[in-house]
């Protein structure tokens, strides 16, 4: 990884941003073209909540022409679809997005993007076509609003130019394969809130109602204003059981509650989001995702990741708020998604035709090629111990759960899951990545163990 690099403040770089974009990174790059100058980035302040650029995708021209062999007969050359290299105001997190939420990406993305104030350009990356974490049809998040087809987001880290392909599958109907209104969206996370230390902000800022409502949703698990909530061991996190439904069954399971960093330490700004929470019932299950915005940050990035991530879901993909019940990065540590309360059954927009009666955790990577970090894999077996212990679950059970309509079950099909499934198990996807899979039966026991069980 490129190690995170500081963009110029104030009047424009001349020196660094008016250089040439030379074809580096993999074959087949552009030739080299002058840089159009960035636009002046105003001097960063505390708290500044961030930036979206959407820039539309245009034709790039006609692909190498295809010369058929014995068993094929001869198409037509799909045409390249994108954007020139060109200079951009600094952003870290990208992602495409179409119109129509239902259509998918019959092709393949890349990209490759120049470092913040370096003047290095990185090598072409693949982004992730299909993002099937979604918001249910019938769900409240898609009544009146306009929510958006896209990509997986891709963290790039702190970078001043772009340069973007996209090259439909091949066929005579390559071009009706392609969704309208394709759009790349950069996305800047902003600055994180002044004085994030410790348990609470110091000194003590005052809280908008949005930031107040959200840190009120943890009442009981952590003062106003906290940027986290600590780690019990088991025996304290039996009390957690009773804040959240007010009663306490004879015989207990939980896990020790993991220390969970909220969306104040991460520092959400709580005014992008819809006001309201959405509840749904008791949580009765768990999915497991990546977010397969790639591997290449570093822990202390993993709160601007967020935020980016944040940012792309509710203003690019037109959701009501990030999409996850809690995030985890490679380390190991914990974050709140969706607004609404820790311990609450908060309905997400995670597993298309599977979020009621569910959470969803993602972890922080691409782990289709990739193995997922211990820490991150041992954090994910903590938070359902604790998560489904509120709701008296054995992570180690099946599950009977109504689908709400997606790619594998049909709207209606009751369908026989893990407690703590993969994504792929709900929907037709390659989510979690093999390799984060592949780790499940072992996260159930640990899980189970963790409660007590």
């Amino acid at each position: 990884m490129r190690p995170f690099l500081a963009t110029c403040l104030g009047a424009v770089c001349s020196a660094a941003l008016a250089l040439p974009l030379a074809a580096a990174g993999g074959a087949g790059a552009t030739p080299a073209t002058p840089a159009t100058p960035a636009a002046p980035r105003p001097a960063r302040t505390d708290g500044l909540p961030g930036s979206t650029q959407s820039l539309p995708v245009g034709t790039l021209g006609a692909a190498a022409p295809h010369t058929p062999d014995r068993e094929t007969t001869t198409e037509p050359a799909p045409r390249e679809l994108g954007l020139p290299a060109r200079t951009v105001r600094p952003f870290s997190l990208l992602g495409i997005v179409w119109d129509d939420a239902t259509a998918e990406l019959h092709g393949r993305v890349k990209v490759r993007t120049r470092a913040g104030g370096s003047g290095e350009w990185s090598g072409w990356q693949d982004v992730q076509v299909h993002n099937d974490d979604a918001p249910d049809l019938g769900s409240a998040e898609r009544h009146d609003s306009d929510v958006r087809g896209s990509t997986a987001p891709l963290w790039v880290g702190d970078s001043d130019a772009v340069q973007l392909r996209i090259t439909p599958e091949r066929s005579d109907r390559a071009a009706a394969a392609l969704p309208g209104g394709l759009r790349l969206e950069l996305v800047d996370p902003g600055a994180p809130p002044r004085g994030l230390r410790g348990a609470r902000l110091d000194p003590p800022a005052p809280l908008s109602a949005e930031a107040a409502a959200a840190s009120a949703a943890n009442a009981g698990f952590a003062p106003m204003g906290a940027t986290e909530i600590p780690a019990l061991d088991r025996d304290a996190s039996q009390g957690d059981i009773a804040a959240v439904d007010g009663t306490r069954p004879e015989q207990t399971y939980i896990g020790p509650r993991p220390r969970i960093v909220t969306r104040a330490g991460w520092g959400a700004d709580e005014k992008l989001r819809e006001k309201a929470f959405t509840y749904t019932t008791t949580v009765r299950a768990a999915f497991l995702h990546h977010s397969g915005s790639g591997n290449n940050y570093s822990c202390a990035e993993a709160p601007s990741l967020i935020r980016a991530m944040y940012r792309f879901h509710v203003k690019s993909n037109h959701w009501r708020d990030i999409g996850y019940n809690f995030l985890v990065d490679k380390c190991g540590t914990v974050y709140e998604g969706r607004a609404g309360g820790v311990a609450k059954p908060v309905m997400g927009a995670h597993t298309l035709g599977f979020n009621s009666g569910t959470t969803g955790i993602a972890v922080l990577g691409t782990f289709t090629d990739t193995e997922p970090a211990k820490a991150a894999v041992d954090a994910v077996a903590r938070l359902a111990a604790w998560k489904l212990g509120l709701s008296h679950v054995d992570p180690r059970a099946m599950v009977k759960l109504t689908s709400a309509g997606g790619n594998r079950f049909a709207k209606g099909k009751k369908v026989s899951l893990h407690v703590i499934s993969g994504h792929r198990d709900g929907f037709t996807t390659d989510c979690p990545g093999a390799h984060l899979y592949a780790k499940l039966p072992a996260t159930r026991r640990a899980a189970a163990t963790l409660q007590g069980r």
